[in-house]
């Protein structure tokens, strides 16, 4: 077991949430490990689905500034994992055989191509392993 561990998205939109004060304390806990171990790690998907939702969807919506603080200061340790035809490939075979959505499998295919044991979302069934990837939702 490597240890390494992979957040989705809704992880890091959840750090920002006031409106759900114990995700929000949950996710800064699970960034802020990430970050402190050097354990956590993202692709590219994620920096991309978080800052497009950060300037367009946040109550307060990120500035430029901000966002450039939040990559260099965040983002920039976690990013491990970048856009290749190997990963789509990998990502295509899990669709198939997991049947997952497209972006859920390059998720996932971020996620065991990162040599994770675990993946932290909300998004997919609580406990399910995929191909020896545990899935944990930290908000239940």
């Amino acid at each position: 077991m490597s240890g390494k561990f992979f957040l989705d998205t809704n992880i890091f939109v959840y750090s920002f949430d006031a409106t759900a004060p114990t995700k929000a304390r949950k996710a800064t806990r699970l960034v802020r490990d990430a970050v402190d171990t050097g354990r956590g790690i993202v692709s590219y998907q994620v920096v991309q689905e978080f800052f497009n939702l950060a300037f367009r969807r946040f109550a307060r919506p990120m500035s430029v500034a901000e966002a450039e603080q939040y990559l260099i200061t965040v983002f920039r340790p976690l990013l491990a994992i970048h856009s290749s035809p190997a990963l789509y490939v990998e990502a295509l075979r899990i669709a198939g055989k997991h049947r997952l959505a497209w972006y859920d499998s390059i998720v996932v295919a971020s996620a065991l191509d990162g040599q994770c044991d675990t993946l932290y979302s909300e998004d997919f069934q609580h406990g399910r392993k995929i191909e020896g990837l545990r899935i944990e939702n930290p908000f239940l």
